[in-house]
């Protein structure tokens, strides 16, 4: 496998042809942390779903409660966090508040909704804009009836929390899903109209390596009225392309972008692989950007070095914020 190449040799070419155009200073792109930190600033705590059964339901309440308010606090951390490193970009992490797909869960969770707003009022006030992406088995376009209805639960989980937080219903504060299921794009274009409104107003959609290509997520999207996330390393690694300079990858940036119900909204997902372009696995840090991401509003980055990987980006890349 070829090494990776340099981050100063890699970027200085990008950076040559994304700067052929002036730009205004504001219009640089947000870069956006991915759930946690490499170290322990950013740690969220969780239950099992084995532990959960276990208890009996009075303890399974004492200890969602606890455990609601302790990731309550740790979400207001990682808010700082970003506040002190002017990231204006969180992804909250799936699982934030585990079991509240559950009734119970549910109910402990809405009984604490002065906390949340609380929480919510200070991402507004810090302009820190808030997103998620559920786990991968969330599948609306599963062949699997349970599997569609427990997805749905699980979005609608999402969507309470954001609720909760007073975050809007927009896809300014955006719920990222992939297609799921292969060749299943006519169940997409049935459900996705037929979920709860604070689920749907907030849906996005990402295309992956395998599954859904860039322009079948773009077709659903352009049918069911969501956005699309354009993901560049799920990009190359479906068709087989050799470089992120490929004409697809500009074509299907600017393509996203139409999907959003304002430009200055949209989202793109910057990773690299670690020994080749065509390693799915995720990089410690980013060695290589798409030209055309110098021209999208907000990048979340997803590498394994998380603040690291901003950091040094920062660095390198003068055009992000």
């Amino acid at each position: 496998m070829p090494a990776p190449r340099q981050p100063e040799a890699a970027l200085s070419s990008c950076m040559n042809r994304a700067t052929s155009s002036p730009r205004a200073a504001d219009s640089r792109p947000q870069l956006g942390l991915v759930c946690m930190t490499t170290g322990s600033e950013v740690r969220f705590r969780t239950i099992t779903r084995t532990h959960y059964l276990s208890l009996s339901h009075a303890e399974r309440q004492t200890k969602l409660e606890e455990l609601y308010l302790d990731n309550l606090s740790r979400l207001r951390a990682a808010l700082e966090f970003c506040r002190a490193r002017n990231i204006r970009l969180y992804r909250a992490i799936s699982g934030l508040f585990p079991m509240s797909d559950e009734p119970l869960g549910e109910r402990v969770l809405s009984g604490m909704a002065k906390e949340l707003a609380a929480v919510g009022r200070l991402a507004r006030r810090y302009r820190i804009r808030v997103v998620q992406h559920p786990d991968q088995f969330v599948v609306l376009s599963s062949v699997s009836e349970h599997v569609v209805r427990q997805s749905i639960d699980i979005l609608r989980k999402h969507a309470l929390a954001f609720d909760l937080l007073g975050l809007p219903r927009s896809a300014w504060s955006a719920i990222i899903l992939h297609g799921g299921k292969a060749g299943r794009a006519r169940q997409l274009f049935e459900i996705i109209p037929q979920l709860p409104e604070n689920v749907r107003s907030r849906l996005v959609l990402e295309n992956d390596e395998y599954a859904y290509s860039a322009r079948e997520i773009l077709e659903i999207c352009h049918g069911t009225g969501v956005p699309m996330v354009f993901d560049a390393h799920h990009h190359v690694i479906r068709e087989k392309l050799d470089s992120y300079e490929h004409p697809s990858v500009t074509e299907m940036t600017q393509a996203a972008g139409r999907t959003w119900p304002k430009p200055d909204w949209q989202i793109v997902h910057l990773s690299n692989g670690i020994s080749s372009i065509a390693d799915p696995r995720h990089s410690e840090l980013i060695h290589t950007v798409p030209s055309a991401f110098a021209h999208a509003p907000w990048i979340e980055v997803e590498a394994k070095g998380k603040e690291r990987a901003i950091d040094e980006l920062r660095r390198i890349w003068p055009l992000v914020r």
